[in-house]
């Protein structure tokens, strides 16, 4: 791990001195990291993709800090171990910067937790770096019933560097009338033949949910996506199937893939994806009880690989195509969802999977979650409809990136 230097000292101390006088932290960093020190007056010569922080390694630095500006990384993360002046610079520093809108943090303090805070500044940047330039495609228009998922393309690019490409539906159908029924046989029957049951699916509905899959699949590879989000209900009329089952596979795959059209909750799938190399179930609050503090999450599709058993079922709304009754492992989750037209407020809250339900009135696969902060958050202050579920407890990471990113948390 590289971590860069991009060193501020006064023109009355020379290179050796800088570094005979912070001569502890110094070699404390370089039992854990390869550190190379860079002059600020070579700043340009840094990529996004270098992993930089500020030393201010003396006092009377600030005119350099500012004459250099637009060279900084964001966010601006400060290093200063208070020699030679260097914590007194480092606040002035940090409260200008504040002032203008960038993100800044000190380190200083115990070496030990100095350390292990660069690694956490480390993960993140990491995280950020995957997601910028993420082509995420929007497969249709966003379902009308959700008026309060839209985002704004300029800013969420400028705030995450992400880029949403509307990609027409006639693609898909296209695409869909060239897959032969021979074509995905074979897949169909594999996909068969691993199932725990299928019940109200037909073969036919196997095979035109699996001509959707290859149809979009065409189209990811084209258009180089990272995530899609699929107009699922408008397939239906033209296709006689959903893409509960396309979206399923996808994500096996590590394509992010989710529903109707919604644009907040595939950004924060994708975002949940970097941070911890998982996939997440999106769904719907179906069920809530406040004064149990359990949430019954309930949609049609889910990734096989996040199941230990699956069903191959209909869609609810529709009985028509295949849906997935997933049967998920039971234990820690993290339910999390990104908000706002420029992404920029989330939830995050942990939960265990006690059960997977099996009501009739709602969509197939469903899990029923015991909350581990109060489930009338849905009642009284929800971030919309969808939210995001992953197994395993990844609050602390997931925090921690969202408010180096300057994001609200909606409790």
């Amino acid at each position: 791990m590289i971590v860069n230097l991009i060193t501020f000292a006064s023109m009355l101390h020379n290179q050796a001195t800088v570094r005979s006088c912070h001569e502890i932290l110094l070699a404390e960093l370089e039992k854990y990291f390869t550190v190379h020190f860079v002059d600020y007056r070579e700043m340009s010569r840094l990529t996004p993709d270098d992993f930089s922080l500020l030393f201010i390694a003396t006092g009377g630095v600030e005119r350099l800090v500012i004459q250099h500006f637009d060279l900084l990384p964001r966010p601006a993360i400060l290093l200063a171990d208070g020699m030679q002046n260097s914590l007194a610079s480092a606040l002035e520093i940090s409260a200008w910067l504040r002032g203008r809108g960038i993100k800044t943090e000190i380190l200083h303090g115990e070496l030990p937790e100095v350390i292990k805070r660069i690694f956490v500044l480390h993960s993140n940047f990491k995280a950020q770096r995957k997601l910028w330039g993420s082509r995420i495609g929007v497969m249709g228009t966003p379902s009308s019933w959700l008026i309060a998922s839209e985002v704004d393309y300029l800013l969420s690019k400028r705030r995450w560097g992400i880029e949403y490409l509307d990609i027409p539906l006639e693609r898909i159908y296209d695409n869909y009338r060239k897959v032969t029924d021979d074509e995905v046989g074979e897949a169909c029957a594999n996909l068969a033949e691993k199932a725990l049951a299928c019940r109200e699916a037909t073969p036919e509905d196997m095979l035109k949910a699996m001509r959707i899959y290859h149809a979009i699949h065409r189209i990811v590879e084209e258009e180089h996506l990272d995530a899609l989000t699929l107009s699922c209900f408008r397939l239906i009329d033209t296709t006689g199937t959903t893409g509960c089952l396309a979206l399923a596979l996808l994500n096996d795959e590590g394509i992010i893939a989710g529903c109707e059209g919604d644009l907040q909750s595939v950004f924060t799938m994708l975002a949940a994806k970097v941070l911890t190399g998982k996939s997440s179930f999106m769904a719907n609050p179906s069920l809530i009880n406040a004064r149990t503090n359990e949430v019954v999450f309930s949609h049609c599709t889910i990734g096989l690989r996040q199941t230990e058993r699956f069903i191959l079922r209909s869609h609810f709304e529709t009985q028509k195509g295949i849906g997935i009754q997933g049967l998920a492992p039971t234990g820690d989750v993290t339910l999390v969802k990104c908000g706002g037209e420029c992404l920029d407020e989330y939830y995050l809250t942990t939960g265990t999977l006690t059960e997977n339900t099996n009501y009739i009135n709602m969509c197939r696969t469903q899990l029923r979650i015991r909350m581990d902060t109060p489930a009338d958050y849905f009642l009284k202050n929800p971030l919309g409809n969808h939210h995001i579920i992953l197994h395993g407890n990844y609050q602390l990471m997931m925090n921690e990136f969202f408010q180096v990113n300057g994001c609200k948390r909606i409790v």
